[in-house]
């Protein structure tokens, strides 16, 4: 892989990566009855990153198709697909497109874009952990990350819920996304 150094990091070379789809989960958790955590993530999406000549002008793109959601629970999955979360049918898609690098520090970036979620689209903040850079034993250049954030869900359009007896609420209004992955550089 051709790499560069940076502010003491290894990076990539200037070019575009796409995700790689098996070694990158897109995952998210959503506090239940006030009192435990539901994690799920998506099965099928697909990416790329296009890292800059100056890193800090890089940009990424991300596009996640809704009824790929999954818990492990069929039934509550199935709720998620319905109208009264995704509406996987008529919303197949979330989008994400970053609009710029705000800052790093170290290999911590933050960078700044466009979720969109049932067309209603809003400015979310990312946490970007550059992973550094290699190659696999198939001599496949690969580089990793990890990024997270955190948004209210009722924003987009996400407002089903039910009031619990004891008080508080089934679904919690925060969902946090932590994605863990590679990428690999565009054919």
């Amino acid at each position: 892989m051709s790499t560069r150094t940076w502010e003491s990091l290894t990076i990539p070379a200037a070019g575009t990566y796409n995700l790689d789809v098996a070694h990158t989960r897109i995952g998210f958790v959503v506090k239940h009855m006030m009192v435990s955590k539901v994690r799920g993530h998506f099965d099928s999406f697909n990416g790329s990153v296009t890292i800059a000549e100056n890193p800090l002008e890089s940009t990424a793109e991300l596009a996640i198709q809704t009824d790929s959601i999954s818990t492990g629970m069929p039934d509550r999955d199935g709720h998620l697909r319905s109208d009264d979360f995704l509406s996987t049918e008529k919303f197949p898609q979330i989008t994400f497109k970053s609009t710029r690098v705000v800052g790093h520090s170290g290999d911590e970036f933050t960078v700044v874009g466009d979720l969109t979620i049932r067309d209603v689209t809003k400015q979310v903040e990312l946490t970007v952990e550059y992973g550094g850079a290699g190659t696999n034993p198939w001599g496949q250049a690969v580089w990793g990350f990890s990024i997270s954030t955190e948004f209210d869900r009722e924003e987009f359009g996400l407002t089903w819920n039910q009031a619990l007896e004891a008080g508080g609420v089934l679904v919690g209004k925060k969902v946090k996304i932590e994605i863990e992955g590679e990428a690999n550089p565009a054919a």
